[in-house]
């Protein structure tokens, strides 16, 4: 299994820090191989958004994802629902002060078939997806 674990400071309330990842619409200002997302349907947990990412090669690759907790505003986690790849996710929140956020992102990704031959590319890739944490604190202060 594939599991990567990253943890980000970023300067801001934890409600502002909740609401800006449970707004998937988000993903491109942090994600870089985002390249398209769109709202679908649902409100906290069921919500459900279409995304597309670059994939290997520079090719486009569906990421679609449905929320699965929302616990507002400490946990969310989500699972993907298209596309080759099949991760689950969450973000950990945990106030630190009133103006100051640690933020905690996981993702997991059991390889099955054939994938199980590309676990260490998928390993890599799902910590790279887990290290754009690190873009959070930037993209909320813009």
């Amino acid at each position: 299994m594939a599991h990567a674990e990253q943890t980000v400071t970023v300067p801001q309330p934890i409600t502002a820090v909740f609401d800006f990842l449970a707004d998937g619409v988000n993903d491109p200002k942090w994600r870089p191989d985002v390249t398209s997302i769109r709202y679908v349907s649902g409100e906290g947990v069921g919500s459900l958004y279409a995304q597309t990412m670059r994939g290997p090669g520079g090719r486009s690759i569906p990421g679609d994802y449905r929320v699965t907790t929302f616990q507002r505003p400490t946990r969310l986690e989500f699972e993907v629902v298209a596309g080759p790849a099949r991760p689950t996710g969450s973000f950990a929140l945990k106030e630190v002060d009133a103006t100051t956020t640690e933020l905690t992102f996981t993702m997991d990704l059991r390889p099955r078939g054939l994938m199980v031959l590309m676990t260490p590319m998928i390993n890599k890739q799902v910590k790279t997806e887990v290290a754009n944490i690190a873009n959070v604190p930037a993209a909320m202060a813009s």
